[in-house]
């Protein structure tokens, strides 16, 4: 029998999740959610939340992976089991939103901590440009090269942030703001509005909960591997978040943290001095780039398959080894967007524009049992876990809205502009023997072997 190529187990596709979630918002997010919120308190309520969601989500997409085993994400979910158009927007939103601007945004965090460690001549922005092309090398050549760092990467990063969240709980004494929790003296009492834009902020770093499905097509035993992957990683990162954020946000004096990018070096210097702001900035560098990599790893598959089913051009098809063609496209994009955006305003649209895509997933999950039963479409939780995501990160993404009128714009923009796209690729070349065939002939698709 001849040897295939390698797969991917629970280990690299936790890992995969974990690289993806652990990356610029868990070290920016506090500090801008603090600054609207005023309350330490509140800011973790907002990460317990998001965590609780991530879990909901995560249990949600293993049940459509089980149904669905192929790579694509949202793209393939939305095709198999909706409309090619649905897909393509959700494939759509995953170039922009999905991977372009979270790549991006982790980019700009790196500079946020490495800034101060640059020569003077050096635009800031050269420190994000050289890590999302570092990552387009790795993995535009061979998938197991990029798999061995990863999981060596990541084993690193979560015992390096073991590490630092013990020497918090050691140095943070009982009797800090940890007990008494103060407002900020300006802050007042938080709105429901606050909390949205803050739970939105949240959300994007959870995002990659979901990253394993992407990579379904190299992955061994699809079907209980990415459902295992998808939930012990997210339960282990929301762990991480809670108690990370904890040591962040009572390690010094909140007029310091609030509305900061670096909270995670201005705590290290609040526990340990220097060398400490130091070490950290360097584990946060490696987060960054390990979260880089990951979608750098990920996204390009989406569109791979995409091209596959005529979609997306036939350049963008992936080979055996890897789809290089997708992955300089990404690390392309990416590049742009960073030297032509800010963190804030991407964090912002990332997690509104997600929050839809997600929420019109599991949507069509719902829809999916409803259609086929419990038997084909097994669902953990049912109806409840599905039903919470949807109506939650509808719910929140509604109020931040209103708050971040520009950012929903940006994001309903990226939607719109999607539809003439779709039928003006559809008209070149067609859709092929591809998905949405087999939908309209009701074949399933079948698990890779």
């Amino acid at each position: 029998m001849t040897q295939g190529p390698a797969r991917l187990g629970v280990v690299s596709a936790s890992s995969l999740v974990i690289a993806s979630m652990i990356g610029v918002g868990v070290f920016t997010t506090s500090g801008f959610a603090l600054g609207d919120l005023g309350d330490p308190r509140l800011v973790l309520l907002a990460w317990a939340v998001g965590g609780a969601l991530a879990l909901c989500g995560a249990l949600s997409y293993g049940a459509l992976a089980r149904r669905f085993p192929e790579s694509g994400g949202e793209y393939t979910f939305l095709t198999l089991s909706g409309h090619p158009l649905a897909g393509f927007l959700a494939g759509w939103v995953s170039l922009w939103a999905g991977f372009t601007a979270p790549i991006a945004a982790a980019g700009l965090g790196l500079q946020a901590y490495l800034g101060d460690s640059l020569s003077p001549s050096l635009r800031p922005e050269w420190v994000g440009t050289a890590a999302i092309v570092a990552a387009g090398l790795l993995h535009g050549s061979r998938v197991h090269t990029g798999a061995v760092f990863q999981n060596s990467a990541v084993a690193l990063k979560v015992l390096l942030i073991a590490g630092f969240i013990l020497l918090g709980a050691w140095r943070i004494p009982a009797d800090s703001q940890l007990a008494a929790a103060p407002l900020l003296a300006s802050g007042g009492e938080a709105s429901l509005g606050a909390f949205a834009v803050s739970l939105v902020w949240v959300w994007y770093a959870y995002a990659g909960w979901n990253a394993a499905v992407y990579v379904a097509g190299e992955v061994e035993n699809p079907r209980t591997t990415l459902p295992r992957a998808l939930f012990l990683a997210t339960a282990v990162v929301t762990a991480i978040y809670l108690l990370l954020n904890a040591v962040f946000l009572y390690s010094a004096p909140l007029e310091q943290l609030a509305g900061r990018p670096d909270i995670a070096a201005i705590a290290a210097r609040a526990l340990g001095g220097e060398p400490l702001r130091r070490a950290v900035s360097a584990l946060v560098a490696l987060a960054l780039f390990t979260s880089i990599s990951s979608m750098v790893m990920a996204g390009p598959r989406v569109y791979a398959r995409m091209a596959s089913d005529g979609l997306f051009p036939a350049l963008f098809r992936g080979s055996a080894r890897a789809p290089a063609a997708a992955v300089t496209l990404q690390v392309g994009l990416s590049v742009g967007v960073l030297w032509m955006s800010g963190l804030a305003q991407l964090l912002s649209y990332i997690g509104l524009t997600l929050g839809l895509s997600g929420a019109a997933t599991v949507a069509a999950l719902i829809s999916l049992r409803l259609r086929e039963g419990a038997e084909r479409v097994p669902i953990p939780g049912y109806p409840w876990v599905p039903v919470v995501f949807v109506v939650a990160v509808l719910g929140f993404s509604a109020l931040a809205a209103q708050r971040e009128p520009l950012q929903a714009v940006a994001a309903l923009l990226t939607l719109a502009v999607g539809v003439p796209v779709y039928y003006w690729l559809r008209s070149r070349g067609g859709l092929g023997s591809s998905a949405s065939e087999r939908v309209a002939a009701g074949i399933a698709p079948t698990s890779p072997k």
